[in-house]
């Protein structure tokens, strides 16, 4: 497996790989890998000759420098299981070499990144595009492979990818969750027991949304439900309840005709996680 540090170094064994004609699929994290990235890098190699992952804690999407810097790390750990998986490149750069010195240039998709998550984390999917559309630039990909549980980012991306005529396609994949069903993240090991506990309260309240909405119940009375039950768990911070059109992420109001989108961002113990789901009425 090489892993490549420096925008020469990666381009150069891109170049390699690209003379003897193999499709490569890029997986971007952040690191500190677990079995949803794994299920990515499975997915990639699927459709791609060769799957080239990054590991780079991007400090543009931070609004709170405490919590970049909480962000858990664990390279060695993530290299072995990628190279288990039979990866064929990690891309694993300084903060220098992706935001170069002077670099003043941002990405963004105007409406999709202030909106929902966009305006309780202010700042946030700018620093998402640009840093995916450098990754983009740098590695140049037939296809790349995000979460559907970061819902709205996958939406910016594919978003950006269709406004900047990026040649590739992007692939979401499935949310995997743990065995109780909370959603899989790296954030998870910041959870102390009780609040690992209390987030179940996530996937319980997106199980009612769903059967609230076969049920025929408006977009009004799903909010207010996933609300009420998330905030009845009592080491929980609502942060927000969208439910809005998939895909466009457009506001919806009454009893919806078409697919929806159900995203909810809560704090457990200072940590932020969130989740989603699809329904169609």
């Amino acid at each position: 497996m090489e892993i490549c540090r420096t925008s020469a170094e990666l381009r150069s064994h891109i170049a390699w790989l690209r003379r003897q004609g193999l499709s490569i699929g890029l997986v971007p994290t952040m690191g500190y890998l677990h079995a949803g990235h794994m299920a990515l890098v499975e997915r990639a190699a699927r459709d791609a000759d060769r799957v080239v992952v990054s590991i780079f804690v991007n400090p543009t999407q931070f609004g709170d420098p405490a919590d970049l810097e909480k962000y858990p790390r664990d390279t060695e750990r993530d290299l072995a299981m990628l190279r288990e998986a039979g990866v064929e490149a990690v891309f694993l750069p300084s903060v220098e070499v992706v935001y170069p010195e002077g670099s003043e240039t941002i990405v963004e998709t105007m409406r999709l990144a202030n909106v929902l998550h966009g305006e309780v984390r202010e700042g946030h999917f700018r620093g998402v595009a640009t840093v995916v559309a450098k990754l983009f630039n740098l590695v140049q990909p037939d296809l790349a492979c995000f979460g559907e549980k970061d819902y709205q980012q996958l939406q910016v991306i594919r978003q950006m990818v269709r406004d900047l005529h990026f040649p590739l396609e992007i692939i979401g994949c499935p949310t995997v969750r743990e065995a109780d069903g909370l959603a899989m993240s790296s954030r998870n090991v910041r959870l102390s027991p009780e609040d690992r506990a209390a987030a179940l309260v996530l996937n319980r309240s997106l199980d009612r949304a769903e059967a609230l909405c076969a049920a025929g119940a408006t977009v009004e009375e799903i909010t207010a439900e996933v609300a009420t039950m998330i905030q009845s768990e009592p080491r929980s911070h609502l942060r927000a309840v969208d439910v809005t059109e998939a895909v466009s992420l457009r506001p919806v109001s009454g009893k919806p005709s078409g697919p929806l989108a159900l995203m909810i961002s809560a704090e457990f113990g200072g940590v932020l996680l969130i989740d989603q789901i699809e329904v169609t009425p």
